[in-house]
């Protein structure tokens, strides 16, 4: 996620009021579900502005903006705020013109969110992969399990027989999902591509995505990011810097 802007951390002053016109986005660069927030908020063209927070340092103030200290979080010039990724991105959708990501009808809306809830079966997984590695334990058997996972998932989504996993158009199923796909490398899982051919092709098709295209990070970047955040390294957040 693009920004030379280093994060904010315990002790640092808390940022002055929204400016009329604009909301303000509450990020940590390299966390997949700030992430969320911020596609959303450039396929919509949302007129923003970014703070991003050291997660691992966090500001007293930033609890004041999000109860949980957690990114994202937003608030608009009237000093609203809002936080947690879903509840975030469903209002951006609906506050803000622009393309609408969630679909109007209500059953179509109904199986977007579960089909969310089919991949975070598999996608908590990859966090407990994250404990494994800071332990320095084995992985093998996790991974085992995420692929047999994603395996079932990849053949719900070959039933739907549509180019996005939301249907005929990239939508905000697709927006929330990609992020942990994008961070399949960290998670050493990448090669699950290789045996869901319907996830492969979909992560083909949101690479030409032009918000995907705008917020990714580089995989080195990630890697480098990686690598000091399993250390607990409070400096990871603004790696490549």
């Amino acid at each position: 996620m693009a920004g030379s802007t280093k994060s904010l951390v315990k002790g640092s002053p808390a940022p002055g009021p929204v400016p009329d016109g604009s909301i303000r986005a509450y990020l940590m660069r390299f966390c997949p579900f700030a992430q969320r927030a911020k596609l959303v908020l450039v396929a919509k063209g949302i007129k923003h502005e970014v703070v991003f927070v050291n997660t691992l340092n966090k500001p007293d103030w930033f609890f004041e903006k999000s109860p949980f200290g957690l990114v994202p979080a937003i608030e608009t010039s009237k000093g609203q705020l809002i936080y947690e990724s879903a509840i975030v991105c469903d209002y951006l959708d609906e506050v803000f013109p622009g393309k609408k990501l969630t679909p109007e009808d209500p059953f179509q809306n109904a199986q977007q969110k579960m089909l969310l809830e089919h991949f975070s079966k598999a996608s908590s997984l990859l966090f407990k992969i994250v404990g494994a590695k800071k332990n320095n334990e084995d992985t093998s058997a996790i991974k085992k399990e995420f692929l047999e996972k994603l395996i079932q998932f990849d053949q719900i989504v070959a039933k739907r027989n549509t180019p996005y996993i939301g249907g005929s158009s990239v939508s905000m199923a697709d927006y929330m999902m990609w992020p942990i796909f994008e961070r399949f490398g960290i998670f050493g899982v990448e090669d699950c591509l290789d045996k869901t051919p319907h996830l492969h092709q979909w992560y083909q098709l949101m690479l030409k995505d032009p918000a995907v295209q705008a917020t990714i990070t580089k995989p080195e970047v990630l890697e480098g990011f990686f690598k000091l955040y399993l250390q607990g390294n409070p400096e990871s957040v603004d790696y490549g810097i």
